[in-house]
C-alpha cells in the first residue's frame, strides 16, 4: 500500500480553482488503492475519448484535474470524482493518479460525486442522469431531515428539493422526476433508452409498468422486432392501470399494420411564441402531445 505522503504537492492557485481548500494537497495515490464509488451511476466506457485520454498519458501527458477521493475504513480510498481518469491511467500503464483527499459523510460524498460528474461530462446517458438525480434527491432529503431535527416530511422535502437536483444538469423539477422514473425500468429497456432505440418520453411511460409487465413487453419486442412509440407506451400504461395487461393485448398493441410515415416540422419562430427558450425538447414534445390528446378526445374537429 502506498504512502499518503508520496508525491504530495502544495496546493496552488490552480488547485484552488479546481475546488481544493486552503489546507488541501494533491497526492499521487496508487491505482490499486482507488476504489469505485458505491452504486456509481456514471458509465466508464473505453470509447474514443477514453482512448484519446490514455494515448495522451502514454505520450507524456498529465492528469490536469486531480480526482477527489475519501478514505475508506478498511483502507484505500473511494473515488468521488475521477473514475474515467483512473481508467485512462490504467490503459496508459501508469501506477498512480493525482487526487485530493477529503473526509466526507455518505450524503456529502453523493452530492459531490453527482455535481462533479454533471459539471465535467458533456454527454450523459438517460440512465446516468436518472440514477444520479435519484441519489442526489435522497441525499438532499436526508440532509433536510437532519437540519430540521427529523421533523420534516420526507415526501414534502423531495418535492421542495427537486428544483435543486436539476440545477447542475439544467433540468426542471418535472424533468428531474421523469428521469427518476427511468430507474424503475428493467435493465434491457433502460439500455434501449440509452441507445435511443426507445425515446425518452415513451420510456418514462413504460416505467409505470410492473417488472413482470415490462418483461412481457420485452418478450413481444424481441419476438416481433418492434419498439413502442409514445402512443403505444401510453396504451400499455393504461392497460396496466386498468388491470387488463396480458401478452395477447400487448401483442395486439405492438404489432400493427404499418402506416405512412409523416414528418412534420414546426418552425422555430412558432415554437418561440409559446415556449420559453430554456424549455427542454422533451417538455415541448410532452405538452404538444397532451394538447393533441385533448383535441382528439373532443372529436378532432378543426375549428
Amino acid at each position: 500500500m502506498g504512502s499518503n505522503n508520496e508525491g504530495k504537492v502544495s496546493v496552488n492557485a490552480f488547485a484552488a480553482f479546481l475546488g481544493a481548500g486552503e489546507n488541501e494537497e494533491i497526492s499521487q495515490i496508487e491505482l490499486s488503492e482507488l476504489h469505485p464509488f458505491k452504486n456509481h451511476p456514471f458509465k466508464v466506457i473505453d470509447d474514443d475519448k477514453m482512448m484519446e485520454m490514455a494515448d495522451g498519458l502514454k505520450n507524456g501527458g498529465k492528469i490536469i484535474i486531480p480526482g477527489i477521493v475519501r478514505p475508506l475504513l478498511d483502507g484505500g480510498y473511494e473515488i468521488i470524482s475521477g473514475h474515467r481518469r483512473k481508467r485512462a491511467c490504467e490503459l496508459a500503464g501508469l501506477d498512480t493518479m493525482p487526487v485530493i483527499i477529503r473526509n466526507m459523510n455518505d450524503d456529502e460524498a453523493v452530492l459531490e460525486m453527482v455535481k462533479t460528474n454533471l459539471d465535467q461530462r458533456e454527454e450523459l446517458f438517460p440512465s446516468e442522469k436518472a440514477f444520479a438525480y435519484k441519489m442526489k434527491l435522497e441525499a438532499l432529503s436526508h440532509q433536510g431531515k437532519r437540519d430540521e431535527g427529523g421533523t420534516s416530511d420526507q415526501v414534502g422535502r423531495k418535492l421542495e428539493t427537486a428544483d435543486i437536483v436539476g440545477e447542475s444538469g439544467g433540468d426542471s423539477k418535472n424533468q428531474v422526476r421523469r428521469y427518476i422514473r427511468l430507474t424503475r425500468l428493467i435493465k434491457p429497456l433502460l439500455d434501449l433508452a440509452d441507445e435511443k432505440k426507445i425515446k425518452f418520453i415513451p420510456a418514462v411511460e413504460l416505467s409505470y409498468l410492473t417488472v413482470k409487465q415490462q418483461e412481457i413487453l420485452l418478450a413481444v419486442m424481441n419476438e416481433e422486432s418492434v419498439v413502442p412509440s409514445l402512443s403505444q407506451a401510453q396504451q400499455l400504461k393504461k392497460l396496466s392501470q386498468d388491470k387488463k395487461y396480458s401478452k395477447e393485448l400487448v401483442h395486439a398493441i405492438m404489432v400493427v399494420a404499418p402506416v405512412k410515415e409523416r414528418k412534420v416540422t414546426i418552425k422555430p419562430d412558432i415554437i418561440s411564441r409559446y415556449f420559453d427558450p430554456d424549455t427542454s425538447e422533451e417538455d415541448i414534445e410532452e405538452i404538444i402531445c397532451s394538447l393533441l390528446d385533448e383535441w382528439k378526445q373532443r372529436g378532432g374537429q378543426r375549428r
